[in-house]
């Protein structure tokens, strides 16, 4: 994320609830993947946990996007 939205994002994390969770999870599932990304081999389970982390990512980012867009200048 760009320097710019992560200042928005913390001056509206104490009043929105969802998007403290999301940026909760958001940090999580980027934790996830990146201890996948550390391994030198990964299984198929373990490719397609991957894929299925990096979507769950991908769709909270967007619903990230949603919050803050209003409150750009």
């Amino acid at each position: 994320m760009e320097e710019r939205d992560l200042n928005l994002i913390s001056g509206l994390l104490p009043s929105n609830p969802e998007l403290q969770s999301l940026m909760k999870e958001h940090q999580e599932l980027e934790r996830k993947i990146d201890d996948l990304d550390r391994k030198a081999f990964l299984s198929e389970d373990e490719k397609v946990e991957k894929k299925r982390l990096q979507k769950l990512k991908l769709r909270g980012r967007d619903r990230i996007e949603e919050i803050i867009k209003p409150h750009r200048n």
